[in-house]
């Protein structure tokens, strides 16, 4: 079947981000006497505060996780967002796919705000058929309130006319559960093994890459 929507993360996807988010969760640990090694919390990355928080610190009550969830977006945000920079060649793929006349939807758990400002710097407004963030739903990946809510936003399409972009087995479970494939990049650092045993479809090593292959890739059937 013809694939008419691709749904793509963005931390670690599209953007080089994922150990900038580590850095930040791991100041945020410090400042309340928590020490966590960053290969741990990086294998959570790709959950949301309310999904990675509970794996890490299960002991921690609500209002702490909310503290440290907050302390980690303004950790975040201060020290580390300016320095993200896109992949090579994310905006060349989000620009072809718009011209193969797919829809483009930006299906992220970031914040508003993150979100905001990588549509920005990715300068892929114009190409956007729909976005979410985590103020669009209750729970973050693994959960598939993401990517459900993403494809309720471009109407009549179906789960089997559409696939996936994700960089964590996150992204992959997410989909899975909502009947989604996945096409894996291994530019978060996880590896295939673990890409794989999630489900993806296929891997390449970046988005460029990806692009490199469309015709003959997941995304181009």
């Amino acid at each position: 079947m013809q694939i008419k929507a691709i749904l793509f993360d963005i931390d670690g996807t599209l953007v080089d981000s994922n150990d900038m988010h580590v850095d930040a969760w791991k100041e945020a640990f410090s400042r309340i006497g928590v020490t966590i090694e960053q290969n741990v919390i990086h294998d959570q990355i790709g959950k949301g505060a309310d999904m990675l928080l509970p794996a890490l610190l299960p002991d921690l009550d609500d209002l702490g996780r909310e503290k440290l969830g907050e302390a980690h977006n303004d950790i975040f945000k201060a020290k580390y967002r300016s320095d993200v920079q896109p992949f090579p060649q994310a905006h060349d793929l989000l620009a072809h796919v718009d011209r193969l006349g797919q829809k483009v939807v930006l299906a992220s758990s970031a914040s508003q705000d993150d979100l905001d400002y990588y549509l920005d710097l990715l300068g892929v407004r114009d190409l956007i058929a729909a976005t979410t963030s985590s103020r669009d739903v209750k729970n973050t990946k693994p959960a598939p309130d993401i990517f459900s809510t993403a494809l309720s936003k471009v109407k009549g399409i179906s789960a089997s006319e559409a696939i996936v972009v994700g960089d964590t087995p996150y992204d992959i479970e997410a989909a899975r559960k909502c009947g989604i494939a996945t096409v894996a990049v291994r530019s978060g650092r996880f590896t295939d093994e673990v890409l794989v045993e999630a489900g993806a479809v296929a891997i390449y090593d970046d988005v460029a890459a990806l692009l490199g292959d469309y015709e003959r890739s997941p995304l181009g059937e």
